[in-house]
C-alpha cells in the first residue's frame, strides 16, 4: 500500500539552487518547472497549504500535486523551512552585482540578455563586457538553431557552453536562462560556484521580475 502524503503544517516551500538551475535552465515548460518556478516567484508569502499547492501543480486533486511535490523533493530540487528570506529590495542595477561576483570563483560574471546587451558585470571592463555580451547573444542564436542536434539527436540535457584550457577547465562559460518570454545568458570567468544562495537569489530576482 502507498504510503500516504500530507503537508506539514507552518511550512514555507523553498527551491534549492539545484531546483533553481533546473527550472530556468530550458525552455521547454514540464509540470516540474511550473511548480519550481511558482515556488521561486511565491514561495516566500505564506506556509504551503493544500488549494495553493494544488494551483502551482496544476493539479486535479491536492494527491497529484502531494506527489509532485514529494518528486521534487527526493530529486533535492525543493525544501521545506520555517523562515523565509525577504527578497531583495533596489534595482537590478544594485542588485545584481554582488550577486555575480560571488557565482565566480575568478570574481567575475556577466549576465547579458538575448539581444547581446549586458544588465550587469563584474570583474569585467566595460568594453569587454559589452563584446561578451554581444558573444553571449549569437552563442545563444547559435544554440537554438541547433537545438534539435543538441538535446534531441545528441541528448545532451545542458545547453551551456564554454571555452576550456587544455585540460578542459572552463576559462569562461555561458550559460542560458529562460524566464517566462525573456532568455538570459549568464556568463561565468572561471569556475562557476552555482550550488549557493546567492544562485538562488539570482534566480528568484530574475523570476519576480520577469515571469
Amino acid at each position: 500500500m502507498a504510503e500516504k502524503l500530507s503537508l506539514v503544517s507552518s511550512i514555507f516551500a523553498e527551491a534549492t539552487p539545484t531546483g533553481a538551475y533546473y527550472a530556468i535552465s530550458n525552455p521547454r515548460m514540464d509540470n516540474a518547472r511550473r511548480m519550481l518556478i511558482r515556488i521561486l516567484r511565491e514561495g516566500y508569502r505564506a506556509p504551503l497549504i493544500p488549494d495553493q499547492l494544488i494551483d502551482w501543480a496544476e493539479a486535479d486533486s491536492l494527491d497529484q500535486a502531494l506527489q509532485l511535490l514529494f518528486r521534487l523533493q527526493r530529486l533535492e530540487f525543493v525544501q521545506g523551512i520555517t523562515t523565509p528570506r525577504s527578497p531583495p529590495t533596489g534595482n537590478l542595477e544594485s542588485i545584481l552585482p554582488p550577486i555575480l561576483e560571488k557565482l565566480s570563483n575568478s570574481g567575475r560574471a556577466l549576465l547579458a540578455d538575448d539581444n547581446g546587451f549586458y544588465l550587469a558585470s563584474v570583474g569585467f571592463r566595460h568594453e569587454t563586457a559589452e563584446e561578451i555580451g554581444a558573444l553571449a547573444g549569437a552563442l545563444l542564436s547559435l544554440n537554438e538553431h541547433h537545438a534539435l542536434l543538441l538535446r534531441n539527436h545528441l541528448n545532451l540535457n545542458s545547453s551551456a557552453w564554454a571555452i576550456t584550457d587544455p585540460t578542459g577547465r572552463s576559462e569562461l562559460g555561458f550559460f542560458p536562462l529562460y524566464v517566462g518570454a525573456q532568455s538570459f545568458v549568464l556568463i561565468i570567468g572561471g569556475l562557476p560556484q552555482f550550488q549557493t544562495h546567492d544562485f538562488l537569489i539570482l534566480t528568484e530576482v530574475l523570476i519576480r521580475r520577469y515571469s
